[in-house]
C-alpha cells in the first residue's frame, strides 16, 4: 500500500513538472522578439527556478516566478535531514529578497532530484552567507561540496570566501543530462570540519541549446587548442562540464539576465579586468544591421556586437603595447575561450582593413585574425573558439588567463588596430571535478561589505538594538577590567620567579644584549626586530585556526597563511601542536636565534604570541612553499638545473651567514629540504631554528657537546656517534640537500633495497663506482654543462666526508657554487640565441645532447655521466683546471671574494 501510494506521488509530480514545461513553454512564445528582424531568442524547454528554504512560491525583481521547496515538487529527496529557514539579515535593497530571504541548510547531506529531459543544462546555485537561525553566527563553519551527478562542482567549499565581501553569490555550471536520468544535486557537509554545514539560497537549471559549447566527437571542426602541435584540435563531448568562469561584454555596460537571449546569463563589462590599454578606444554602432548568418542569434544578446574596443588607428603607438586583459582562473584545468566580434565601423568593410594578432596566456592563437574574413561581411557576428591549459605553478591558487591584441605587420593589414566585443571564458572539468580551492580571506579593512557587517548595520534604527548594544557595551567593560585585574596579578606572579605562567623569554646570549631592548610581555627582546601578538590578533589573521588556511605542516605543528596589519600583510604562522615533540625550549630558541638575525637568504621572524596556553610564530610568508615542494612526491613541475643551482647557492649563503656572518657562529643542527623555503622570487631562505646552537664561544674550543638532535638522513654520522657538534655537522646535511636536488629523491625511502635506502651512502658508492648517472633526475637529461655536474658532485662529495675536518668550510661550498653556476650560465648564454656580440653566429648551430667522456683526472667517473649532461663540442672553450678555476673566482674581487659579498650582511641593519 505504501509503495503504491509513494509511485502516485512520483506520477503525480512528473504531471505536474511537464504542466509548468508547457506553460513556461508558451510563456516564451508570447514573448515578443525585440530588436534587428533576423533576431529571435532562444526557448528552453526547461526554466526551473527554486527559490529553497520557501513555503510559497514568488517572482523576483526581473518578474522571474521562483517555486519554494518546501513540501513541493522540488523539494529536496531527503528533506527531514536540512532545515528550512529565512535568513536573520536581510539582503539590502540593491539584492533582491528572492530568491536570497530564505535558505535551505543541513549538518547531513541532501539532494535535489529533478526531472529533465535529455540534453544540455544551465545549472546556477545562489549563494547569501549570513547568519541563519539554529546555526552559527557566522557562515565560518559552511564548508561543504557540491555534486550534480557524477561531476563534483563544488568541494570543500566557502560561500564567505568565494563572495569576497559581496552579499550574494552565484556559480554558474553547464551539464549534460542524459536520456532517462535526472539531476540529482547533492549537498554534503565537510566532515574534516567540526559542526560545518552546507546551504543553498536558490537553483536554477535552464536548457541550453545543444550546439551552444559541446561539440560531438563526429565534429571536424574541433577547437584549436592552444600551447599544442599545429592542427591539434579539441573536443568538447557529453562527458565533459563546465564552469562559467567569466563572461564579458567589451567596451559597453553590464547586461542582465533579463536581457540575454532567453538563457538569463549575466554579462559583465570590461572595466576591472582591462590590464593595458594606451591608448584604447570605445567604438559604438547601435544603428548598424546585425546579419546573424555565421553563428545563431542567441549566442549573445546584440548588444554585445554594437560596442567594441580597439587601440586607435595611430600605427607608432599601436606597435609598442598589446591590448590586454587579464582574469584569474584556478591552477590545473583546461579552459574554454570564446571571443566575439563583429566589425560595425565603417570604415572597416573589406578583408586586410584590419588584420591582427591574438595571444591567449601568452601563446599565439592567431597570427592574421582577420574579423570579415571570418564572418564574411561587414554587421555579422562571429566568435571564436579555443581551449587553453593553464597548469599548475608552485603553490599558487591561482594564475593569470591573459587574452592579448596587437595589430599586425604594416603590410598585412590596411589599418594597424585590432578590435574586440566580447569574451567568456569557461573552465573544463579534469576527471569529472570541476572544484577549486577557495580564495584567502579579504583583509580585514575590504570586509565592509561583508553581509555579517554591513545588514546588520542597517537595523540600528532599532530602539531595542541601542538597548542590547548598550548592555553589551557594559559588560564589556566589566569584563575587561575583571581580565585586567587577573593580568596584573599573574604579572607579579610570573615576575617573582615562578615557573608558571607565561614563559619568560631569556636574551640571545649572556654576551650578546642589545641596548636597544625592549620589555614586550615579559620578554626581552629588540623591539624593532621582533613583535608581540596577542592571541586575539592570531585568530583574527587565521580565521580562528581555520584548516582552510592550513599551507604545511611539521613536528613542531600546523603553518597557517594568515592576514595582519589591518590585512595588508600575509604572513605564515607557526602554532606548537600540544603533541609536539618539540616545545617550549624550541620555541625561545627560534625566538633569540631569529629576532637577533637578519639576512636575505634567512626567513625573517615578525613576531611571536604566548598567551592563552598558546606558543605561535609569525614569519614572513613563502609563497612557494619548500624546497622539497619541488622535488619529489609532488604535482609540482620540476626545476631546471640553473633554478636549483641558484636555489643550492642560496642556502649556502644563508648557512654561511650563520657560521661566520653573524657576531658568533650560530649551528642550525636541522638543515634539510623542508627548512629551505622559496619565496614568491624563488629566492631560498633556510628556515627553523629551533634545534640551532650557538657554537664555541673563544679559540680553545672547536666543538660544543650536546644532546644529538636532528633530522633521520641528514644527521652528520661524526655527530651521530661522538654528540659532539660543530658547523661542519651543517656542512655533512647541506650535501645531503644537494644530493637530493641533484637525484629528486628523499634522503630516506624505506621501501628500497638495503643499500639504497639512505641517499647519502649510495651517493657516495654510485660515485666511487662510476654509476652515479644512474642515480641523477631524469628530467636533468642533457641539460647541465658537464663541467658544472662536476664541480657541484664535487661540493656534495666533499661535504659528505666521514670526517668532519676534511669538510669545506660553507665559504668553500659557496665558491664551489658560484663557480658551478657561471659555469652553467655561460654555456646558457652561448646556447640563447642574440644574447650577445659573437655569440649570434653560433646560436644556429645544432648541440646535441649525447653521450659524453670527460678527458681529464676524473677518468671514468664522469665517463658515464653523459647522457646527463651537455656535448663537449659545444663549451669545449669554458673547461678550466683548478688553476683557473682559483684565477676564475677571484677575478673580480668585487664579486667573488668572501669579504666583499658579505660585508654588508655583517651589518645587523641590512638585509
Amino acid at each position: 500500500m505504501e509503495n503504491s501510494s509513494k509511485r502516485s506521488t512520483f506520477y503525480l509530480q512528473n504531471h505536474l513538472f511537464l504542466l509548468l514545461s508547457c506553460l513556461f513553454f508558451f510563456q516564451y512564445l508570447a514573448v515578443p522578439v525585440t530588436g534587428d528582424v533576423n533576431v529571435t531568442s532562444y526557448i528552453p524547454i526547461e526554466n526551473i527556478t527554486i527559490d529553497c528554504g520557501s513555503s510559497t512560491d514568488g517572482r523576483s525583481l526581473d518578474d522571474r516566478a521562483w517555486v519554494g521547496d518546501v513540501e513541493g515538487m522540488f523539494s529536496p529527496i531527503d528533506q527531514n535531514k536540512s532545515s528550512a529557514v529565512s535568513v536573520e539579515s536581510q539582503p539590502p535593497s540593491s539584492v533582491d529578497k528572492i530568491p536570497y530571504h530564505t535558505a535551505r541548510l543541513s549538518y547531513s547531506e541532501f539532494t535535489y532530484s529533478i526531472p529533465l529531459t535529455t540534453g544540455p543544462k544551465f545549472i546556477r546555485l545562489h549563494f547569501y552567507p549570513t547568519s541563519f537561525p539554529g546555526f552559527p553566527d557566522t557562515c565560518n563553519k559552511s564548508f561543504f561540496s557540491v555534486k550534480a551527478g557524477p561531476f563534483t562542482l563544488l568541494s570543500n567549499f566557502s560561500a564567505l570566501l568565494h563572495a569576497g565581501g559581496e552579499f550574494a553569490l552565484v556559480k554558474e555550471y553547464c551539464v549534460f543530462v542524459d536520456e532517462g536520468q535526472r539531476l540529482n544535486l547533492t549537498f554534503t557537509p565537510s566532515p574534516d570540519i567540526i559542526d560545518s554545514y552546507a546551504f543553498i539560497n536558490g537553483v536554477e537549471v535552464i536548457s541550453m541549446p545543444s550546439d551552444l559549447y559541446y561539440r560531438a566527437a563526429s565534429d571536424a571542426d574541433g577547437i584549436t587548442s592552444i600551447g599544442q602541435a599545429k592542427g591539434t584540435m579539441y573536443t568538447i563531448e557529453n562527458n565533459t562540464a563546465f564552469e562559467k568562469m567569466y563572461r564579458i561584454r567589451v567596451g559597453g555596460r553590464e547586461i542582465p539576465p533579463r536581457e540575454d537571449t532567453g538563457m538569463f546569463r549575466a554579462w559583465l563589462n570590461d572595466d576591472d579586468f582591462l590590464t593595458i590599454a594606451k591608448p584604447s578606444a570605445l567604438p559604438v554602432n547601435t544603428s548598424v544591421d546585425l546579419t546573424f548568418t555565421r553563428i545563431p542569434s542567441f549566442a549573445a544578446p546584440s548588444e554585445v556586437y554594437t560596442t567594441a574596443r580597439t587601440m586607435g588607428t595611430n600605427k607608432t603607438e599601436n606597435e609598442k603595447y598589446n591590448l590586454t586583459w587579464e582574469f584569474p582562473v584556478d591552477s590545473g584545468f583546461h579552459y574554454f575561450v570564446r571571443l566575439h566580434f563583429c566589425e560595425f565601423q565603417n570604415e572597416i568593410t573589406k578583408q586586410g582593413d584590419r588584420v591582427f594578432e591574438i595571444f591567449l596566456a601568452n601563446l599565439t592563437a592567431e597570427t592574421q585574425a582577420d574579423v570579415i574574413a571570418w564572418s564574411g561581411g561587414h554587421g555579422i557576428p562571429v566568435y571564436q573558439d579555443y581551449v587553453v591549459a593553464i597548469g599548475t605553478k608552485g603553490n599558487q591558487k591561482q594564475q593569470g588567463l591573459s587574452i592579448a591584441l596587437h595589430p599586425s605587420p604594416a603590410w598585412r593589414t590596411l589599418y594597424s588596430d585590432a578590435i574586440m566585443n566580447g569574451l567568456e571564458i569557461l573552465k573544463l572539468s579534469n576527471s569529472f571535478v570541476l572544484a577549486g580551492p577557495n580564495p584567502d580571506p579579504l583583509p580585514v579593512n575590504q570586509q565592509g561589505n561583508s553581509p555579517q557587517t554591513s545588514t546588520k548595520s542597517k537595523n540600528n534604527n532599532n530602539k531595542s538594538v541601542f538597548g542590547i548594544v548598550g548592555g553589551l557595551i557594559s559588560g564589556l567593560l566589566v569584563l575587561s577590567l575583571l581580565c585586567f585585574f587577573i593580568f596584573r596579578r599573574k604579572r607579579r606572579v610570573k615576575d617573582t620567579g615562578s615557573s608558571k605562567g607565561v614563559l619568560q623569554l631569556s636574551q640571545f646570549d649572556s654576551t650578546v644584549k642589545s641596548s636597544k631592548s625592549t620589555k614586550s610581555r615579559g620578554s626581552s627582546l629588540p623591539s624593532d626586530l621582533c613583535r608581540y601578538f596577542s592571541l586575539a590578533e592570531i585568530i583574527a589573521a587565521t580565521h580562528n585556526f581555520d584548516d582552510v588556511f592550513i599551507v604545511g605542516s611539521g613536528g613542531f605543528g600546523n603553518v597557517y597563511k594568515g592576514f595582519i596589519n589591518g590585512g595588508a600583510t600575509q604572513v605564515a604562522i607557526k602554532r606548537l601542536n600540544p603533541g609536539s615533540q618539540q616545545g617550549a625550549h624550541e620555541f625561545r630558541t627560534e625566538i633569540e636565534m631569529l629576532s637577533q638575525l637578519r639576512h636575505v637568504h634567512l626567513v625573517s621572524l615578525i613576531g611571536y604570541c604566548n598567551d592563552g596556553g598558546e606558543m605561535i610564530l609569525v614569519y614572513d610568508y613563502m609563497a612557494n612553499g619548500t624546497l622539497r615542494d619541488h622535488l619529489y612526491n609532488t604535482e609540482n613541475p620540476p626545476l631546471p638545473w640553473k633554478q636549483r643551482l641558484e636555489i643550492c647557492l642560496g642556502a649556502a649563503i644563508g648557512l654561511q651567514y650563520l657560521h661566520s656572518g653573524a657576531k658568533y657562529t650560530i649551528i642550525h643542527r636541522d638543515v634539510k629540504t623542508t627548512n629551505i623555503l622559496l619565496d614568491e622570487k624563488w629566492v631560498a631562505k633556510v628556515s627553523d631554528f629551533g634545534l640551532s646552537r650557538v657554537g664555541p664561544t673563544n679559540m680553545s674550543q672547536t666543538q660544543v657537546s650536546t644532546v644529538v638532535k636532528g633530522s633521520f638522513g641528514y644527521l652528520d654520522p661524526e655527530y651521530s656517534r661522538r654528540g659532539q657538534l660543530t658547523e661542519k655537522s651543517d656542512v655533512y646535511s647541506f650535501g645531503v640537500v644537494l644530493c637530493e636536488i641533484l637525484c629528486a629523491r628523499p634522503p630516506l625511502s624505506r621501501s628500497a633495497e638495503k643499500a639504497q635506502v639512505s641517499l647519502a651512502p649510495w651517493f657516495q658508492q654510485c660515485y666511487q663506482n662510476g654509476t652515479l648517472h644512474k642515480i641523477i633526475d631524469p628530467f636533468l637529461k642533457g641539460k647541465i654543462l658537464p663541467d658544472c655536474l662536476k664541480k657541484f658532485i664535487e661540493v656534495a662529495t666533499s661535504c659528505l666526508h666521514e670526517d668532519g675536518t676534511e669538510r669545506p668550510s660553507m665559504d668553500a661550498v659557496v665558491w664551489g657554487l658560484q663557480f658551478a653556476l657561471q659555469l652553467q650560465e655561460l654555456v646558457e648564454e652561448k646556447l640563447t640565441p642574440n644574447a650577445g656580440a659573437g655569440i649570434k653566429e653560433d646560436a644556429d648551430e645544432e648541440i646535441p645532447f649525447t653521450a659524453y667522456a670527460m678527458e681529464d683526472d676524473s677518468g671514468e667517473v664522469f665517463s658515464s655521466i653523459g647522457d646527463h649532461v651537455m656535448n663537449s663540442r659545444s663549451i669545449s672553450t669554458f673547461s678550466l683546471t683548478t688553476s683557473d678555476e682559483q684565477s676564475f673566482i677571484t677575478k673580480d674581487s668585487d664579486k667573488h671574494s668572501s669579504k666583499a659579498v658579505f660585508s654588508e650582511i655583517r651589518d645587523p641593519r641590512g638585509r
